[in-house]
């Protein structure tokens, strides 16, 4: 499986990916009723980089997070597809198109409800939320180069304390998050 190493999600020290993560969600997160400053967004991110949990701000990112991603299954599931499904569907496969402008309003919106859902649930489990952990795993198993599966590879890897270059990484990060949930 290949990791592009290139992209800045990729080499971002921990606090940096949460933080600009935390920026690019900021009108959803608005919309859901959160108002978050940089140095809310940073404040977070530095707790989880360092682990802490999560405090005020956090917890209320957290649940307009599962908001977000619940309003983007929703998205997905009206053309009954699962996030999985989603990404491995062409717009062949997603019906209510019939002109370019159509075509091109429903792409958005299925790949905006994509993103919405990957990002969301790395930044979910970065602020110890793993409910939607196998979103990441789908992720990274579908195309392991996109950004979004490069995001969820880091935030998989910082979580587990797993070494990137072990050969069985991703499985064994499978069973930490199995573990970390007490399943």
């Amino acid at each position: 499986m290949a990791f592009d190493h290139t992209s800045p999600a990729a080499t971002w020290p921990f606090e940096t990916l949460v933080a600009v993560l935390l920026k690019q969600f900021r009108r959803p997160l608005a919309a859901q009723g959160l108002d978050l400053s940089d140095a809310d967004a940073q404040a977070i991110a530095r707790d989880a980089a360092a682990r802490r949990a999560p405090g005020e701000p956090a917890q209320a990112a957290v649940a307009a997070l599962a908001a977000i991603i619940a309003e983007s299954e929703a998205v997905l599931a009206g053309w009954e597809l699962s996030f999985r499904e989603s990404l491995a569907a062409g717009m062949d496969a997603i019906p209510g198109w019939h002109s370019t402008a159509e075509f091109l309003e429903i792409a958005n919106e299925k790949a905006n409800a994509e993103i919405r859902i990957g990002a969301g649930a790395a930044l979910l489990a970065a602020l110890g939320d793993l409910h939607r952990a196998q979103y990441l795993f789908d992720l990274i198993e579908y195309n392991p180069d996109e950004v979004e599966a490069i995001i969820a590879r880091r935030v998989l890897l910082f979580l587990s304390g797993l070494d990137d270059g072990a050969p069985d990484w991703l499985a064994r990060a499978r069973a930490w998050v199995e573990s970390a949930r007490g399943e």
